[in-house]
């Protein structure tokens, strides 16, 4: 008999596309997009995700509200955003559950910006990206703490100190 209290691992294809232009100049790697950001097309759509609000502080903005506040935002600071899973089984938003990973191709973006750096956010990103892009491309990701709500040791002031790398490099 089935466990009611079990949640089922479900195959996901990354159902929307990077984020960059032909000025981004850092990358910002996650691991997969949460259910909130499934269901928005469109990164960090948690709404206790901490990301929009840690950007719009590193770059003294308001904090974006709309996809299009968001874009508009990343754009400016020439910054691009994808995540190292193409697909994979996964349940829920649980990066811990992440099972059967193929990795997203990011030599697009590599190849249509001139990128200096690649961060990505948590460790399960580091990870990830680790195991199956780095061997591919040959470009060390400098590790930041992740965003997640569920990251909760670190506090906003926290994040703010190691992300200001990000802020660093946009100039």
């Amino acid at each position: 008999m089935p466990n009611p209290n079990r949640t089922a691992c479900t195959f996901l294809e990354h159902p929307f596309d990077p984020l960059y232009d032909e000025n981004s100049r850092v990358l910002i790697l996650g691991s997969f997009p949460s259910v909130k950001s499934r269901e928005q097309a469109f990164f960090y759509g948690h709404p206790q995700n901490r990301f929009w609000r840690l950007l719009a502080l590193l770059f003294g903005e308001p904090v974006p509200q709309s996809t299009l506040e968001k874009r508009t935002l990343c754009l400016a600071h020439h910054i691009a955003l994808w995540d190292v899973i193409e697909s994979c089984e996964i349940v829920g938003s649980s990066d811990s559950s992440i099972k059967n990973a193929k990795a997203n191709d990011i030599s697009a973006i590599l190849s249509a910006a001139p990128i200096e750096r690649i961060f990505v956010n948590g460790k399960t990103a580091a990870k990830l990206y680790d195991r199956y892009i780095l061997p591919q491309i040959g470009r060390p990701a400098v590790c930041l703490p992740s965003t997640s709500p569920a990251n909760a040791t670190w506090n906003m002031e926290r994040l703010y100190e190691a992300w200001k790398v990000i802020a660093e490099n946009c100039i």
